[in-house]
């Protein structure tokens, strides 16, 4: 299989890398240390069309698809995570659910913005005790036939892009019914912002991705119109598993970035840093670690490539997916430690990009399913249950 970029595909690399090194980068640092979002930085996402990548441009989107998406991540990633898991929920968690699962007027109405950046969607899923175990959800919605409105109580935790200026949406996951058996029937709905009863938290005080925004959010007796139900009743679950294994291509790619710009950093720190009457990098022991990060850095690469290339193509991509997302988390923590190694005491401070990375890349191995669950969907999909 031939992974190499079609011209259009390298144009977009090419595009998006220029913007991370002249826009991203000069700025992102001071957003980060004041746990501050980037709106500007957004914005100018918005105008070049990158939430809009995989969506038909009858809905404003730019006609690509995740191969597209993952190119962007990855660039983004490079430079800064925050700015990149901002793109990925983004269009992952806000906007896809709606592309695949929403009906026509749905996506008439909140596509648009969706895909132009003017508006920002989350996905509710995980709530203070469930998280792997989503089906442990806790969080109700009731149909009040009186007024045809679902009623929602409960509580989300750890979600992004939920508390923004700009956020329009929430995909709300809850229990709507029981089977005849007591299993949940777990239905998304739709929320806007706003709507009475909603309450947004106060930002979360993080390790990493400080300039992104990650809320707690809780739901007191709201109500939207029945018509906010997102797919078919009780196939909520269903839903989401979908959204997730094509959002593991998606944190691959990120992951997979911020793996390179660990070498892209350390590399460049290695000619400069000088110890001893010679630069660092003419050591065989630093050489060896930067041509090791190197090798992760490019199987990262390959394995969420492929994995998107047989999710473009109509094939089955579960397992690639997880293989894919625990690689590329894997590597990415491995290179974050090694390029801090590598700078020394620079590397703890918080100037250099490798600190941030540093901090960044542990939660790869935890959101969007922990390292522990791939290995759980990997080791089913080669049918061994238990």
């Amino acid at each position: 299989m031939d992974h190499r970029l079609s011209p259009e595909l390298e144009e977009l690399r090419r595009t998006v890398e220029e913007f991370a090194h002249d826009v991203v980068a000069p700025k992102i640092g001071d957003f980060y240390e004041r746990h501050e979002f980037p709106y500007e930085i957004v914005r100018e996402m918005g105008r070049m069309g990158l939430f809009g990548l995989p969506f038909p441009e009858e809905y404003g989107g730019m006609g690509g698809d995740y191969l597209a998406l993952g190119i962007a991540l990855e660039e983004l990633a490079r430079v800064d995570s925050s700015v990149a898991i901002t793109l990925e929920a983004g269009v992952s968690l806000g906007a896809m659910p709606i592309h695949l699962f929403g009906t026509e007027e749905q996506k008439r109405r909140w596509l648009p913005k969706l895909c132009s950046g003017e508006m920002l969607g989350a996905f509710g899923l995980t709530e203070p005790d469930g998280g792997s175990d989503a089906g442990a959800t806790r969080t109700t919605a009731r149909l009040d036939e009186s007024t045809d409105e679902w009623v929602i109580n409960g509580t989300k935790c750890f979600i992004t892009n939920s508390g923004t200026d700009v956020t329009g949406l929430v995909t709300v996951t809850a229990v709507t019914g029981r089977t005849p058996e007591g299993k949940p029937l777990i239905s998304a709905v739709i929320v806007p912002s706003g709507t009475p009863g909603f309450t947004v938290a106060a930002p979360y005080s993080k390790v990493g991705w400080n300039a992104s925004d990650t809320r707690e959010l809780s739901f007191a007796d709201v109500r939207v119109p029945a018509a906010n139900l997102l797919g078919e009743q009780g196939r909520g679950y269903a839903q989401f598993l979908r959204i997730l294994d094509e959002g593991r291509i998606a944190i691959a790619a990120l992951g997979t970035g911020l793996a390179q710009g660990c070498v892209d950093e350390s590399v460049k720190y290695a000619k400069e840093r000088h110890a001893f009457g010679r630069p660092i990098g003419a050591n065989q022991a630093i050489q060896f670690k930067l041509a090791d990060m190197e090798m992760k850095a490019h199987t990262a690469r390959l394995a969420w490539r492929d994995a998107a290339s047989r999710l473009v193509a109509g094939e089955p991509f579960k397992k690639e997916a997880a293989l894919a997302k625990l690689h590329s988390s894997t590597v990415a923590v491995d290179n974050a430690r090694d390029a801090t190694q590598i700078h020394g005491g620079y590397g703890f401070m918080n100037e250099y990009p490798v600190a941030r990375m540093w901090r960044d890349s542990k939660i790869l191995e935890i959101g969007e399913g922990t390292s522990e669950v791939q290995r759980m969907l990997i080791a089913r999909e080669l049918g061994l249950t238990g």
